[in-house]
């Protein structure tokens, strides 16, 4: 597909730490999305940290849908008995964007090696907005945002809301 299709759009952002660790003060996941976005002039209108529980993560979503058209949530994509990011976020997409996890797993085995398989990260989009799940670790969520999200955004927007 050409970027040829991408629009001019604001770019709003919401962004979602699932933990049941972090706070505001040691959130430096949320806080390096954050820091990428806003350099790149995105308005980031919503960020908040909810524990790993299906109904919390999805009422923060919901939260995060009538404030932004790029919901990022961090956290809880991984394969222990808590981590249900995915669980709670895939029944709601209306499309997913299968080549973000594909895209993601491979720029992560350059980094952490075959470990990388262990990561669920998911993209989709609902109600033209995109959503991305991606795994919370710092240097996760800088790969995903500066490599994955930022670059494309607009292109996916712009086909979110043809």
């Amino acid at each position: 597909m050409s970027h040829a299709h991408a629009r001019s759009l604001e770019i709003t952002a919401a962004i979602i730490t699932v933990s049941t660790t972090r706070t505001r003060e040691n959130d430096t996941s949320g806080k390096t999305i954050r820091q990428i976005l806003e350099d790149k002039n995105f308005l980031v209108t919503y960020y908040t940290i909810v524990p790993d529980r299906i109904e919390d993560i999805r009422d923060a979503w919901f939260q995060a849908m009538k404030q932004a058209n790029c919901i990022i949530i961090n956290g809880g994509t991984g394969l222990t008995h808590d981590d249900c990011t995915i669980e709670a976020i895939s029944p709601l997409l209306e499309k997913r964007i299968e080549g973000f996890g594909e895209f993601f797993r491979m720029k992560s085995i350059q980094q952490i090696g075959t470990a990388a398989m262990l990561t669920r990260a998911v993209a989709g989009i609902c109600k033209g907005n995109a959503i991305f799940c991606i795994p919370g670790s710092t240097p996760a969520v800088t790969l995903a945002t500066t490599e994955l999200i930022v670059p494309e955004i607009t292109h996916i927007l712009s086909h979110a809301n043809l």
